[in-house]
């Protein structure tokens, strides 16, 4: 780990590293990269910034004043396992060359607030995140959209809906690919390829295994961390799995719903939070174990639910994966180690023994969000919880699926579609601008990012609906 600039080029120097990548995110979550030699490097410059162009980074700044400066962290800095010449890859935040204050539209820079944020509050200091990043590796893609057609076509060997041509019979039935062994599970070798290059950056990983979906779907999960380090470490996980699946001759996606009748991709997110090193959710005579402020922190969550999903779930393609019956929650309940909740609490480990495992999980987020932004606010959400005093509904301790029409009716769903979040976050966005974590003109962007996405494919006419609709 380097603390300077000049640690960082010496380094460089003595390990005969060729480049430099910087590397920062846009405001949907899709990280960016310019490459730069050693022989152009000097501490000033990295120390002043690299100058872009903002208006061709989506969601940032129109041309008339496009430049911005990309200012390195040094500490974020590891080698790129893929890369053919030796290069070092360092993570960014975005500063606006008038003033040379972060750039309030920079995702990272929000994050960086968040967690400012929760320390000027006195609750804690650190928010700790554990996420479950799901994904497919499938044998390959093609797609394509005009006005006059379109089509998707997967190939995915190890597929429920391969069984009808020749093949070697090991086949997953449809969302039955939960943790079988190999030869049904074809990619463990290839998973485990992805653990060597995460750990080889830095990251802690605690286990991976095929998911449940037929398909190649797949789960590799990364120890807790601080909210803007495990932020920064989802986007590194997404550029390692996606590289070493394409050498391999595979490709992965992190869509959250790719397929139709089969379990969708989640982003499950463990929370919990930490003053001066202890954990702060235990309690041995709460529900669950949970303290009363964990579950204030559960309470804001299930409150702010609706508005969160604009963040949490911010693609169309999300509300194909929130139905019931698919793990995928949405019905707003707390329950301990019970996967149809929204929250869950997880029940392997009891007694104080295991306080800096008590947590909250979050079930509805998927791979679409951009971390930095739906890690703050959840944190937020949780915050206002705690300020606010709130207390969760009576725990819902079974299968909230199985619950008949009256009793569904009575309980708070997430939204069912992007537009419907949008409208939520429109009208319950206040819990976000405390500390100024999130700004209006941040949330109006996103806002309006989103509906223009969400309107593209209102207009976009679907092979489904000429099934349905062309003979009529």
């Amino acid at each position: 780990m380097f603390n300077t600039p000049e640690a960082l080029l010496k380094y460089m120097r003595d390990e005969q590293v060729d480049f430099l990548d910087v590397r920062f995110v846009d405001v949907p979550g899709r990280e960016q990269h310019f490459t730069l030699p050693l022989s152009y490097l000097s501490p000033q410059l990295l120390q002043a910034g690299i100058a872009f162009d903002g208006s061709s980074i989506k969601g940032f700044r129109g041309i008339d004043k496009s430049d911005m400066l990309l200012i390195p962290e040094p500490h974020t800095a590891c080698l790129d396992p893929f890369a053919k010449h030796k290069t070092l890859m360092v993570t960014c935040h975005v500063v606006e060359p008038e003033t040379g204050n972060p750039y309030l539209r920079d995702p990272r820079n929000i994050a960086r607030r968040a967690e400012q944020h929760l320390v000027s509050t006195g609750i804690a200091d650190t928010a700790q995140f554990g996420p479950e990043v799901e994904f497919f590796i499938l044998d390959s893609v093609g797609y394509a959209v005009s006005p006059y057609s379109s089509f998707f076509e997967v190939q995915a060997t190890e597929a429920w809906w391969t069984t009808g041509k020749q093949g070697n019979g090991y086949n997953l039935p449809q969302k039955g690919g939960y943790a079988p062994l190999p030869p049904a599970d074809r990619y463990s070798d290839l998973r485990s390829d992805m653990v060597k290059h995460l750990e080889s950056i830095g990251i802690a990983i605690e286990l991976h295994h095929h998911e449940v979906a037929s398909a190649g779907q797949m789960e590799i999960d990364m120890r807790f961390a601080p909210l803007l380090t495990s932020a920064e470490q989802v986007l590194k996980y997404k550029y390692v799995v996606k590289n070493t699946a394409f050498q391999a001759g595979k490709t992965v996606t992190f869509m959250p719903k790719p397929f139709y009748g089969d379990n969708g991709s989640g982003m499950h997110c463990h929370q919990s939070l930490w003053k001066d090193g202890k954990p702060l959710f235990y309690d041995p005579e709460g529900y669950a174990e949970l303290s009363d402020l964990a579950l204030s922190y559960a309470a804001g969550l299930l409150y702010h639910g609706p508005a969160l999903t604009a963040l949490c779930n911010p693609s169309v393609n999300s509300y194909r994966r929130l139905v019931p019956g698919y793990e995928a929650p949405v019905n707003l309940v707390i329950s301990a180690g019970n996967r149809s909740a929204v929250v869950r609490i997880p029940a392997f480990y009891k007694g104080p023994q295991h306080a800096q495992d008590k947590r909250i999980e979050y079930r509805a987020p998927d791979p679409s969000a951009n971390p930095y932004l739906a890690f703050s606010a959840m944190l937020m959400a949780g915050l206002d919880g705690i300020q606010q005093g709130m207390k969760p509904p009576t725990p819902m301790d079974k299968n909230v699926y199985s619950l008949s029409a009256r009793e569904s009716r009575r309980i708070k769903t997430l939204p069912r579609t992007l537009d419907d979040a949008l409208d939520e976050l429109e009208s319950d966005h206040e819990f976000l601008l405390a500390g100024e974590v999130f700004s209006r003109d941040f949330l109006d962007n996103w806002i309006d990012l989103k509906r223009e996405e969400a309107e593209s494919f209102r207009m976009q006419t679907t092979p489904k609906e000429f099934e349905m609709y062309y003979n009529i």
